[in-house]
């Protein structure tokens, strides 16, 4: 009998939560980890978020769920006198997705939109260790598009994943704030293709 493979997911936790929340939904965080463990054999799932003093709770409940988070320190500041939490965690996905779980894993599940990790993804398709990039929509950085074939929208899942109306709806909205926690990358500034029209196919999206 062929062994299954040992399949990571490295999660960009704010890219990730804004794109869902751009479509007007929100994701049920224990749902998510369920269904990567049972639909793609994720044996670890890594949450790259920024750190938030008063997110205890939160980062409580994703450790909860199953997720393994990484925290980066966050930088305060003011914009238009608007306190603004800022933070980056795109290298520490990379750190630990290509160099620190690199021997850990046969198969990586990166999760986010941000053309930022286009260098990540080339890399793990050459090594034959990509196994889906999952995108919070049909809307991500034309860095991504070359590896569309791979791409699996997340929205498509929404029935699947959302919050049901009868649930306590606990306020996720710091996975937005970038920062040392659950709010790993920020969408970037970089174009964005829609791919609802594009000739690309998808492998194992279903």
């Amino acid at each position: 009998m062929k062994k299954r493979d040992v399949n990571y997911a490295f999660i960009d936790s704010q890219n990730l939560n804004l794109g869902v929340r751009s479509l007007g939904w929100r994701l049920d965080y224990r749902k998510l980890r369920l269904f990567l463990k049972n639909k793609y054999n994720v044996e670890k799932a890594f949450m790259f978020i920024g750190m938030v003093a008063n997110n205890q709770q939160l980062y409580t409940e994703l450790q909860s769920a199953g997720f393994i988070l990484i925290f980066k320190p966050t930088v305060r500041y003011f914009v238009n006198g608007k306190e603004t939490v800022k933070g980056n965690v795109d290298a520490e996905l990379v750190l630990h997705a290509a160099a620190i779980e690199y021997k850990n894993y046969d198969k990586a599940i990166i999760v986010s939109g941000d053309g930022d990790f286009a260098c990540l993804i080339q890399f793990l398709e050459q090594k034959d260790k990509l196994l889906h990039l999952m995108t919070p929509n049909s809307k991500y950085s034309q860095l991504l598009r070359p590896y569309a074939s791979y791409i699996v929208r997340i929205n498509q899942f929404k029935n699947k994943l959302g919050h049901q109306k009868s649930q306590h709806r606990r306020s996720v909205e710091t996975l937005g704030v970038s920062g040392n926690g659950d709010s790993s990358n920020v969408a970037k500034k970089s174009k964005k293709v829609n791919t609802a029209n594009h000739g690309h196919r998808r492998k194992n999206e279903q």
